[in-house]
């Protein structure tokens, strides 16, 4: 059995943000920190939250290391950009030129990578 157990300053400040923040994540994690300083079993927090096993010992362990920076995401989570801004920078100077599946073409011989038209597609209407 693993439990967090909070000092009643902690828990006063994870109830605020439980209620007041404005993330879904960070309000879910507060409360599942405040649910186990109330008892609850890591089997109950499952249950709770739908969430996996590992995934309440995440939070746990990020709540143990980092304390309340632990609750948030962090930066650079998700795929990277296929695309640096100076690529864009260079769709955008073809785009005046040629089509879109051209620019396709010449993204995989000039930068080797290979991007569909819809990728292109969306680069541009960034730009407008």
């Amino acid at each position: 059995m693993r439990f967090i157990r909070l000092s009643k300053e902690r828990e006063n400040m994870l109830a605020r943000i439980y209620k007041h923040s404005k993330y879904h994540r960070v309000r879910q994690r507060a409360h599942c920190i405040l649910l186990s300083n109330d008892g609850y079993t890591i089997s109950d927090l499952k249950k709770i939250f739908n969430a996996d096993l590992t995934t309440i010992y995440n939070w746990f362990n990020e709540w143990e290391s980092k304390s309340l920076v632990g609750l948030y995401d962090r930066k650079g989570k998700g795929r990277k950009p296929k695309l640096s801004p100076e690529m864009k920078e260079k769709i955008r100077e073809w785009a005046k030129k040629y089509s879109e599946s051209r620019i396709c073409e010449l993204i995989e011989d000039k930068f080797g990578i290979s991007v569909s038209t819809k990728t292109v597609h969306r680069v541009l209407k960034a730009f407008r």
